[in-house]
């Protein structure tokens, strides 16, 4: 096997009894930990809505340790597309890039996002506020924008507008567009890979899905009445942007100053066999799948990538990152205590509440566990790769084999911030024994 490097996906989490500020500090020590030990990459993810999660901007997370750091690279995993016009990320982006060329990632993702409404058999197309939302790409939501389901807004009224009908009718197609994004195949029970890794059986968690939460979603980050661009045109006009290429569909040229001429890696994120991964094949870009949290689809998200690939004056073969949730510890007793939060995590996340502060071990030993709540975990609990370095290790390299992917992306969350170094110090220091990079 070739040496892989490693890289690391921040989400900037909150334990519980810490405090936003010492979250912040803690991610500025590990960046400087990971540059030190070797990781290629360092990428934020982007989360809203969520109260044990901090990573709401990656550009602006990226700026905050930038200047901490001076050779690791750094990035977004990814900007979620639905809410942002794709000038306002190639600016941002280029001015952190004029101060820090040649070392910024962009990934793009999916989220949710109204979209422009369809036009009735008369012609006719709704008023402004009424169009339905779109899926994320992802068919768990703790990769997209924000928890799919919780409290609505407080009373009977509307946002931006939309009835209660109207915010119905928005559900549905959110809910078509879930399970359309699942990968195509069947994944009902639990399968494995040839060479024996695990793809559970998936959750479906699309009756999280309320109008409720949809709608608090598109109303708190689109303007009232903003539609989200298609995803492949979005992508299509960063890349002319970037590039200086841009024209607008009556030929008006537009010049993104910061960020035309920025040297920036362009990624596409993707958890399923989806439109996501069709647009990075198709364009020649690099591609960062997830094990981490739809692990039931992350062989159809490869195999889509690859399928549609095409070769691009940036790549002339396919690139491929692929995400995992690990915790490493001295021994595997240790890790199972220190990942113990990481089921309580989750089921916070797909009931609808938003992340909670990860939680302490007490916390963790008091809650009573139905069966229904393993049911809705079971795939993330199960699929976290925990124990000592070997024991991970080997379990990530069988991940790089059955994905043929060409880096690895690690997430760790722990209650205690000197036991997520430690993972991460453990895992590189094993990882370079075995001839790999990171």
């Amino acid at each position: 096997m070739s040496a892989i490097p490693l890289a690391v996906l921040d989400l900037v989490p909150l334990s519980d009894g810490s405090t936003s500020g010492a979250a912040l500090r803690n991610t500025v020590d590990l960046v400087q930990v990971a540059e030190r030990l070797g990781y290629h990459r360092y990428w934020f993810a982007e989360h809203h809505l969520n109260p044990g999660v901090l990573g709401s901007s990656p550009a602006v997370s990226i700026a905050l340790v930038a200047g901490a750091t001076s050779s690791i690279r750094l990035g977004s995993a990814g900007v979620q597309a639905g809410h942002r016009t794709p000038l306002s990320v190639v600016e941002e982006f280029g001015l952190i890039s004029a101060l820090h060329p040649g070392r910024l990632d962009l990934g793009i993702g999916r989220s949710f996002g109204r979209r422009p409404p369809k036009a009735s058999p008369g012609g006719a197309t709704p008023a402004a506020g009424e169009g339905p939302a779109a899926s994320p790409d992802s068919p768990d939501a703790s990769g997209s924008a924000t928890s799919p389901d919780g409290p609505g807004p407080a009373g009977s009224g509307s946002v931006n507008g939309a009835t209660s009908q109207q915010r119905d009718a928005a559900a549905v197609s959110v809910l078509e567009a879930y399970r359309a994004s699942r990968g195509g195949g069947d994944h009902s029970v639990e399968a494995r890979a040839a060479n024996g890794l695990l793809l559970p059986r998936q959750v479906d968690i699309s009756k999280l899905l309320s109008p409720a939460k949809v709608s608090l979603i598109t109303g708190l980050l689109q303007q009232p009445g903003a539609y989200s661009q298609d995803y492949a045109e979005q992508v299509d006009e960063i890349l002319a942007l970037l590039a200086g290429t841009y024209r607008s569909p009556d030929g008006q040229e537009a010049h993104a100053s910061p960020g035309e001429g920025a040297d920036v890696e362009v990624w596409i994120l993707g958890a399923s066999g989806g439109s996501s991964a069709e647009v990075a094949g198709a364009r020649g870009l690099r591609f960062a799948a997830s094990y981490h949290h739809s692990p039931s689809t992350v062989l159809d998200a490869v195999d889509a990538y690859r399928k549609a690939f095409r070769p691009s004056a940036e790549l002339a073969e396919p690139h491929l990152s692929v995400s995992a949730d690990v915790v490493v510890a001295e021994d595997d007793a240790r890790a199972a205590h220190l990942a113990a939060g990481y089921g309580l995590w989750v089921r916070s996340i797909r009931t609808g509440a938003g992340a909670i502060r990860f939680p302490t071990p007490e916390q963790v030993a008091a809650h009573v566990w139905t069966d229904e709540d393993r049911d809705l975990v079971v795939d993330r609990t199960e699929t976290q790769l925990v124990g000592s370095p070997s024991t991970v290790a080997d379990r990530l390299e069988q991940l790089l084999e059955a994905t043929g992917a060409q880096e690895l992306a690690i997430t760790t969350i722990t209650h205690q911030h000197a036991d997520r170094v430690r993972s991460y110090e453990l895992l590189a220091r094993e990882w370079r024994r075995r001839g790999h990079v990171g």
